[in-house]
């Protein structure tokens, strides 16, 4: 009986199993088979070893460009949508009137999809008639800028366009485990003479552990593989300033067709994050144990 549940169990597994295996775990294989050779995608293979990730580290100063916007994009990440949402979550969680309505409000940006988000602030980026210009000018003042194009400020604006639209989902994630914390701890922490910031910092925070392992993990993810604001904004320019790994792949595998090239990118931003996944996975894991 007991093998005869392990073979239904192991059955029931197998579609799921073979969709993975096609969608996810093949390409992978694939890719990293690619990134050994230079290829133009029709024309014939030319076995390259481990060429073009040398070509990568050691002539490529785009490559090296992306990278240290990867870098800054996750630094901000981690400091700026991590501080806000938990803010937010705080606040959403006090009751006051209007409550529900602020927390659908401040989540809606992030089921936007992320290419509307970007045409929606290209226009209020825009140098000429954008809102961010515009208010200046109407309350008197002579600043100005060109928000996405000037190569120092470019990356910044971007990033302030992504914090709008994907701040909503670990405002939400906060919120659930705030709602969690028990009120017993609170009361206890109040009646020993604790001031309001040192509960939230000694006993609201260090009950928020968990959640803030699955909030810096999907964070650290979606930072690594960033894309569709850059591309929907910038394309990564002006001049490489807001170019990733993820626009960097793209544009080598599809526009100028070195897809071996491109392939080893991929497969280099599958490591990076694996350093990411591997460890929240266990951590995890442990926990359920």
């Amino acid at each position: 009986m007991k093998k005869k549940g392990l073979s239904t169990s192991h059955l029931f597994l197998l579609p799921a199993g073979i969709i993975y295996i096609s969608v996810v775990i093949s390409p992978v294989f694939y890719s990293a088979f690619l990134s050994l050779f230079k290829w133009n995608g029709i024309g014939k293979m030319r076995f390259r070893g481990l060429g073009n990730y040398v070509q990568l580290f050691s002539e490529d100063p785009v490559f090296h460009k992306a990278l240290v916007n990867n870098f800054i994009w996750i630094i901000l990440t981690l400091v700026l949508s991590t501080l806000l949402a938990l803010c937010l979550a705080v606040m959403l969680n006090k009751e006051f009137r209007g409550r529900t309505f602020f927390r659908g409000l401040f989540y809606l940006p992030a089921v936007i999809a992320p290419i509307a988000v970007s045409i929606i602030w290209r226009w209020i980026y825009n140098p000429e008639w954008g809102f961010i210009n515009q208010m200046s000018k109407l309350l008197g003042s002579s600043f100005s800028q060109n928000w996405l194009s000037t190569p120092s400020l470019s990356i910044y604006a971007v990033f302030g366009t992504n914090l709008w639209q994907s701040v909503g989902q670990p405002m939400i994630f906060f919120l659930a485990g705030l709602q969690t914390v028990p009120v017993d701890c609170l009361e206890a922490a109040t009646i020993d003479g604790a001031s309001n910031w040192r509960r939230f910092l000694h006993v609201t925070i260090p009950l928020l552990k968990e959640t803030f392992v699955i909030v810096i993990a999907n964070l650290l993810i979606g930072a690594m593989k960033v894309f569709d604001i850059i591309m929907g904004l910038t394309a990564g320019g002006p001049a490489d300033s807001t170019q990733m790994m993820s626009t960097y792949m793209q544009s080598q595998t599809f526009r100028y067709n070195n897809v071996g090239y491109g392939a080893a990118i991929a497969v280099l931003m599958v490591l990076f994050m694996l350093v990411v996944i591997v460890p929240y996975v266990r951590f995890t894991a442990s926990r359920d144990n």
